[in-house]
């Protein structure tokens, strides 16, 4: 017989520790672990953990054997390892009711269990008795599952098991948007059962769907039917939120130990190498002490200062475990992993030698990791006094099975019994290396011949959609339709993917489905449901924002190809040549590089071989595909896809499954053509928005006035008025509103009848006459809401058969989106409820990166907040809500939520220092810009911004976000435009004629303040935000203080053309609620020294800092809270100033600034200072005039920050005086 090797030996040492910690414990029959002696349960995540010592150790067995038994050894570990992850899979198979209903709620009260009953896999406690919803558990489970089977564990048995894990996938890929209990169990760390958005679960997730993808379950014995599909577009979102979140962990907690796991083994699920390791850096100088490291700042758990016979704490007590946290060893096993795979020898021994220092021996002298460490009861107070200097004792679990487990990997890698690659055979480690250049590949392709001519004769040579045939395209949807039948199982009662939008990431590769090949146009092509895509120049910038996005986000092998059909839509109103921004862009994609990102064009059947495929072998055999009933409303589609398939009498069931999704009825012609220089048929004075309001009282409603909070003159007291975003509100009360109500209605002429009712034949004779599209739209909508969407108009004749006012309004629709008549297709979708199809997705995307919105015109209660993903429709009739039935914002709410969520995927760093946009806010901002730029009234102002093309719109936000300074232009449309609205061009301004003052700004902030205190305090600190740094051009100047309403003052400018720009700026930054760097950090320091900040009678209690650090976004939105109550913009900001300036006092080294110190009275003393100033140098009446809502002064408002008669002065000397009894002698001379 053999000797034994010396590693041998060695093995067996681990082989024996193996036993005596893990496998002692395994369940015979179900194979599950538990927890530990005192605690029986099972928990997936512990389970998944402590087997990964197992599947290393047979996997060492296997490599370094010296005999026969080795080898038995070897199987019998495995064996053991897939005995555990087949009773995980039983657990959550008997919970498949629930994986069916999470994919559609997403709720707490529908997802898998957290833990299990170990010997009969049973569930332990009921849905609402523990915070199950943990998604990094699940996610783990899946990613070692993928990682086992590459290593050749067969754990998967049959097509059922593949099915649920298919359905798993689609489980976990909402982990982006789902608020869950996290790795800790306990959510908001007040342990008071809050769910929160858990970064250590995102990431866990984007792991365990790149893992997993395109993996077959059945290992080297599958065929393409065990394989898992995972839609790329989930993993990104998952990336681009994680991407947001680190280094914080969570929105109540700054940072966590358990990311370690997220960017290191087992998930390495951060590419960005600078990204991880800041992460870590944060981890290790916040979370480390003697013994490992905290699982995050004041956690509680089983620290003395706890109170064992509650589960949740009281807000104000987490401040006692601040510096007395427990310290967990398990940490350090992570960092030795990290070390080994990051090649780091000399962290690997470090953590090695820390944590043979703190293992416990146990029987034999064997290695225990215990759970935690925590402070000795009687050295509270000196731990308090000098954090880690205390000698704390073990507590918990001995060993701490997770621990001990990733211990032991961490000896077999480190004595190289493993090698990095064999725990990681999906090569997950090589998430941060260098990636080259992805090379998007695009072709485009002519809808028609015709237009195939037009593109030949510009030397743009392009196929047509019949000629690429085997090849099919079809439209986005198509896809989402055939990825409804993945995962289906009637077995399990499972349903498949839900039917949601695909990203471009999906729709960028060929398809084998049946053994012919597919490719699917972008989404955003794809909107026929709104009228986004119906602007060229919208299409354009999507298509820019799609290639950039395409080649920053590509990870699979192959190149993205993305499909670009070039309709009858792109053309010129003449439809005799190609729209020249559509043309402009196919230049620049022959040219091999737009948008940043390097193209290359050509056709279809060349790119087959360098593009990405998938085979979607699932639809094999499915003869169920017909029986299913689709939404009738996504059957409208445009017969461009129709005339390149087969004929109808193909016998292939998928090829008449695709025909009866594409299958669309053409619209007839029922309405009047449209006639040039026609007179309306209502009185002039009537506009679209009279209709709105008298249909409104129809109704019963009342429609909202609101206001910008401008100082405006009110406007002639017509009974109805235009849309006007700016108007101060006039409520009506008693008899005299309701005699105005019936006087209004009579007041539009409708047609009567013998006994004074509405002649609705007569009403529909004028529609059959009318020659306008405006006119039409006002009398459908009249019908609409008198008569119903179902009511038959009798257009040819009585008895002929009636249209619907429905199929007329979507008839006039289309008319309008031909003629791009903005405002009148805003009108029509908003009769109509249209719905951005990706608005639930916008909204999601927006709160997961951390932003609240509000939607509805100020002030609240109208003003509704969002902080939680809702279901499309719940959201769609909550915008309707709070725009007070209001279509046009309605429709202007949905529009720019969907154009903020572009920008906060593409540039996130917009929206840095903003927590809460508020969409009815920022529609008021964008109507003021252009009454200040055009020198009109508002409601002249609101109908413009209702008339923007979607394009502009994007544009004039955009320009508001940036804090870019702009221009808007007027421009004359062709005589021959059918379009009646205004072209109104937005254009970014240059700093052409600004003085030298004006473009440094708040830049030389630091040097120009003076020194207001000798010694320990200089004002040295930006009050303002950093991207507010530019001024107005003196060419444009400010209508911001002139009446925007129509009257005598209309358009006096009473100040020199450059006033108006700092109360512009803070206007606009108060708007959006931003806010400077590090502000509500400042806020927090504040609150440790005074016992609270009233702003505006609303006060924010220090008792928030004993719940709150400073860096928790959840502290931020408190303070977001109290600052929300101010209703104008400019006084929120100066008061947001006022705070950075008592920040800067609050850095002196005093222990107290004061009890309740009253931020809006600093302020108020501030504008008396410079009243007073102003009186002194003999300033007119005029410049001393107070705005009437605040008492601020309007010269205030509109006064730089820096200079000696700068807000920063007055601010500063106001703080002093108010706090200066609690300021040391020495320090506070006023000048």
């Amino acid at each position: 017989m053999r000797s034994r090797s010396n590693s041998g030996v060695r093995l067996d040492g681990y082989a024996r520790l193996v036993q005596e910690t893990i496998l002692c414990h395994q369940n015979p029959v179900t194979g599950l672990l538990p927890a530990s002696t005192q605690k029986k349960d099972a928990w997936v995540r512990d389970n998944v953990y402590s087997v990964l010592a197992v599947w290393g150790l047979g996997m060492a067995y296997r490599k370094n054997a010296d005999r026969d038994e080795d080898k038995a050894k070897a199987y019998e570990l495995e064996q053991s390892v897939v005995k555990l992850m087949q009773g995980l899979l039983q657990c959550m198979m008997r919970q498949v009711a629930k994986v069916e209903k999470f994919k559609h709620t997403q709720s707490t009260k529908d997802c898998l269990h957290a833990k299990y009953d170990t010997p009969t896999c049973a569930t332990v406690v009921r849905d609402d008795q523990w915070g199950h919803l943990q998604v990094d558990a699940t996610s783990i489970y899946l990613l070692m599952l993928a990682q086992m089977t590459a290593s050749g564990l067969r754990i998967i048995s049959n097509m059922d098991e593949v099915a649920f894990i298919q359905n798993l996938v689609f489980y976990i890929e909402a982990a982006y948007k789902v608020a869950d209990y996290g790795m800790w169990e306990r959510g908001d760390k007040t342990n008071q059962g809050i769910p929160e958005l858990n970064g250590s679960s995102v990431g866990m997730a984007k792991a365990a769907l790149e893992a997993i993808d395109e993996l077959d379950l059945f290992g080297a014995h599958g065929g393409p039917k065990s394989v898992i599909h995972v839609l790329p577009d989930e993993v990104e979102h998952c990336q681009s939120i994680l991407c947001s979140m680190l280094p914080r962990a969570s929105t109540s907690k700054e940072i966590d130990a358990g990311l370690l796991s997220v960017i290191s083994f087992p998930a390495f699920a951060v590419e960005d190498a600078d990204l991880v390791a800041i992460t870590k850096s944060e981890i290790i100088s916040k979370l480390q002490g003697r013994y490992g490291c905290c699982r995050f700042i004041r956690d509680g758990y089983r620290c003395p200062k706890e109170d064992p016979s509650r589960l949740h704490y009281d807000p104000a007590e987490l401040k006692l475990f601040e510096n007395i946290e427990c310290e967990w060893p398990v940490f350090w096993t992570y960092l030795i992993l990290d070390g080994i795979f990051a090649g780091d020898l000399v962290q690997v021994q470090e953590y090695r030698e820390a944590l043979e220092g703190i293992l416990i021996r146990g029987k034999n002298g064997i290695k225990l990791v215990p759970e935690l460490y925590s402070v000795p009861r009687e050295k509270v107070e000196e731990e308090y006094s000098n954090p880690h200097t205390v000698d704390r004792v073990a507590m918990g679990q001995l060993p701490h099975m997770w621990g001990q487990s990733l211990y032991i990997l961490g000896c077999l890698l480190a004595e190289g019994f493993l090698a990095p690659g064999e725990i990681d055979p999906l090569n997950r480690r090589f998430s941060t290396n260098f990636k080259p250049d992805v090379v998007v590949q695009v072709c485009v392709l002519a809808e028609s011949e015709e237009i195939q001519e037009m593109l030949g004769d510009l030397g743009i040579t392009v196929q047509t959609m019949s000629e690429v045939l085997p090849i099919r395209v079809l439209p986005a949807r198509i896809l989402s339709h055939v990825y409804v039948r993945l995962g289906n199982c009637k077995k399990l009662n499972l349903s498949g993917r839900p039917y949601r939008h695909i990203g471009v990431l999906g729709t960028s590769k060929f398809y084998e489905i049946r053994d012919r090949f597919y490719i699917f146009t972008p989404q955003f092509l794809d909107q026929h449901h709104f009228y986004l895509a119906l602007d060229n120049q919208m299409i354009v910038e999507m298509l820019r924002t799609e290639l950039a996005y395409l080649s920053s986000c590509w990870r699979m092998t192959g190149r993205p190809t993305l499909t670009f059909p070039i309709t009858r839509s792109m053309l010129v109103e003449e439809g005799d040549a190609i729209n020249p921004c559509i043309l402009a862009t196919l230049r620049k994609l022959q040219d091999g590089y737009f948008a940043g990102a390097r193209v290359q064009m050509s056709d279809l059947s060349s790119f087959q071989t360098t593009s990405f495929h998938t085979c979607l072998s699932f639809l094999e055999n499915d003869d169920s595909l017909l029986e299913d009933e689709y939404d009738e409303d996504d059957d409208e589609y445009g017969e461009e896809y129709n005339t390149c398939g087969h004929s109808g009498g193909s016998k292939d069931m998928f090829d008449r499954y695709l025909t009866q999704l594409l299958h669309s009825t053409t619209t007839k012609c029922h309405l009047p053509p449209i006639q040039r220089g026609q007179h309306h048929v209502f009185s002039a004075e009537h506009t679209t928005r009279d209709i709105l309001s008298l249909m409104a009282q129809v109704q019963g409603l009342n429609m909202p006035k609101s206001s910008m909070y401008l100082p405006v003159t009110p406007a002639m007291n017509k009974l109805r008025r235009s849309l006007n975003l700016l108007e101060v509100p006039h409520l009506q009360h008693g008899p005299h509103a309701k005699q105005q109500k019936l006087h209004s209605a009579a007041d539009l002429h409708l047609p009567r009848d013998s006994q004074g009712n509405t002649d609705f034949a007569a009403l529909v004779k004028q529609l059959k006459e009318c020659p306008t599209l405006q006119d039409q739209a006002d009398i459908l909508y009249i019908l609409y809401i008198m008569k119903g969407a179902d009511w038959p108009v009798e257009l040819s004749g009585p008895g002929q058969g009636g249209v619907s006012v429905r199929c007329l309004l979507e008839e006039l629709y289309v008319q309008a989106g031909a003629c791009k008549e903005w405002g009148l297709i805003r009108y029509i979708s908003g009769i109509l409820h249209k719905r951005v199809e990706v608005l639930a997705e916008a909204c999601t995307d927006l709160i997961s990166h951390h932003k609240q919105l509000t939607v509805g015109l100020p002030p609240e209660p109208r003003e509704r907040v969002i902080t939680v993903p809702l279901p499309p429709e719940e959201l769609n009739t909550l915008i309707y809500e709070a725009s007070g039935q209001d279509i046009s914002i309605a429709v202007l709410t949905q529009e720019i939520m969907v154009y903020l969520a572009m920008y906060v995927r593409s540039q996130p760093a917009l929206f840095g220092d903003m927590l809460r946009l508020r969409i009815g806010l920022i529609m008021q901002v964008m109507a003021t810009e252009l009454a200040r730029s055009l020198h009109c009234s508002g409601e002249e102002a609101s109908e413009s911004l209702m008339s923007l093309s979607p394009f502009s719109m994007k544009s004039l936000l955009h320009h508001i976000l940036s804090g870019k300074e702009f221009g808007v232009e007027r421009s004359m449309r062709p005589i021959q435009s059918t379009a009646t609205s205004p072209a109104i061009s937005i254009h970014e301004l240059g700093h052409t004629g600004a003085t030298k003052t004006e473009r440094t700004g708040i830049h030389k902030l630091k040097s120009e303040i003076k020194q207001i205190f000798s010694g320990g305090l200089s004002l040295n600190s930006n009050v303002t935000s950093p991207r507010s740094t530019r001024c107005s051009s003196p060419s444009t100047p400010s209508g911001m203080l002139s009446p925007v309403g129509p009257g005598p003052a209309d358009g006096q400018l009473h100040w020199e053309e450059r006033q108006g720009q700092w109360l512009r700026r803070r206007r606009l930054d108060g708007a959006i609620n931003r806010v400077p760097m590090g502000f509500y950090q400042k806020v927090w320091k504040i609150l440790q020294k005074c016992h609270g900040l009233s702003i505006d009678g609303y006060v924010l209690p220090s008792s928030t800092t004993r719940e709150m650090t400073a860096g928790e976004i959840k502290f931020a939105v408190q303070v977001e809270s109290v600052l929300n109550h101010v209703p104008q913009p400019e006084y929120r900001q100066l008061l947001v100033e006022t705070v950075m300036v008592l920040g800067l006092v609050a850095d002196v080294d005093v222990d107290s600034i004061g009890g309740i110190i009253h931020v809006d009275r600093i302020l108020h003393l501030a504008n008396d200072l410079f009243l007073t100033d102003q009186k002194l140098n003999s300033a007119s009446e005029y410049f001393l005039e107070k705005d009437p809502a605040t008492g601020i002064c309007n010269f205030f408002y509109d006064s730089a920050p820096s200079g000696s008669y700068g807000t920063m002065t007055y601010l500063s000397k106001a703080t002093v005086t108010y706090v200066q009894d609690f300021l040391p002698s020495s320090s506070c001379l006023m000048q």
